[in-house]
């Protein structure tokens, strides 16, 4: 079965690439099988692991890992790197007075540089200082995003009144469903509830007994929800990606629907 599955798909390729060649079929048309033929061969591991899924997938790392290479060449490297330094160097060569405005981005080059003695064991050990900087910067940048883009905005996400004016005025007045009104009402003192009884879980401070053990479980119920829900969104995505893929193949591909 594998023999035909592989030998099948190899048919089809050449087929393909005859067809190419001699005009009949056009570029788009390829792409089309090509990742039609791919899809399926990562749906056959529904069936079990197998060589045709072990083919595409390290089809799909390869083809990923040249992608962001290129990209980080053409977007990263050159414009932030190569090219003012080359232009400073031209500046130099020109100016009388030994200014060079690149001098800085000389650091990173030669750290850049370092990274590819991992390629030979005797020097090996000068990658770990372009490591260690690299590393070290981006736990710099890392804390600092946190903090700005999460830990800060926790904190102001959660500096609310316990009862949401707009909610209670809505129920003495009747306007709107009452269950969706209780819901809304119940919404700030909720959030609060599990926002402190949360922190009390993860306070080990003191051993979890009395009213800080009740306050620690129900802190606990509140992780399970959002774990389940973040949880359930990440399905949800996936499924969203399924999706994608099938209508791939019974549009783009079958043309069975459009």
């Amino acid at each position: 079965m594998r023999r035909f599955t592989a030998g099948a798909g190899l048919i089809i390729l050449a087929l393909l690439a005859v067809g190419f060649a001699m005009g009949q079929i056009s570029k788009a048309t390829v792409g089309t099988w090509v990742a039609a033929l791919l899809t399926l061969a990562i749906f056959s591991f529904l069936y079990r692991d197998n060589p045709v899924y072990k083919l595409a997938e390290h089809v799909f790392i390869g083809t990923a890992a040249g992608y962001f290479v290129a990209l980080e060449y053409w977007n990263v490297f050159l414009p932030n790197l190569w090219k003012p330094l080359t232009a400073g160097l031209a500046q130099l060569q020109l100016s009388p007075l030994p200014h060079f405005p690149g001098m800085i981005l000389l650091i990173p080059f030669a750290l850049g540089i370092l990274l590819f003695t991992r390629f030979f064991p005797k020097v090996a050990w000068l990658s770990r200082w372009s490591m260690a900087a690299m590393i070290g910067s981006y736990a710099g940048l890392a804390i600092i995003g946190a903090l700005q883009g999460d830990l800060v905005a926790q904190i102001r996400a959660n500096m609310l009144p316990l009862y949401s004016s707009e909610a209670m005025r809505a129920l003495e007045t009747g306007t709107g469903s009452l269950f969706f009104g209780l819901l809304d009402a119940l919404r700030n003192p909720l959030i609060i509830i599990g926002l402190l009884t949360t922190l009390v879980y993860f306070f080990f401070s003191r051993e979890h007994k009395g009213g800080l053990g009740i306050a620690a479980k129900i802190g606990i119920w509140f992780l399970m929800i959002s774990f389940g829900a973040s949880f359930g969104y990440t399905v949800m995505s996936r499924v969203s990606l399924l999706i994608g893929r099938l209508h791939f193949l019974l549009s783009d591909w079958l043309g069975i629907i459009r």
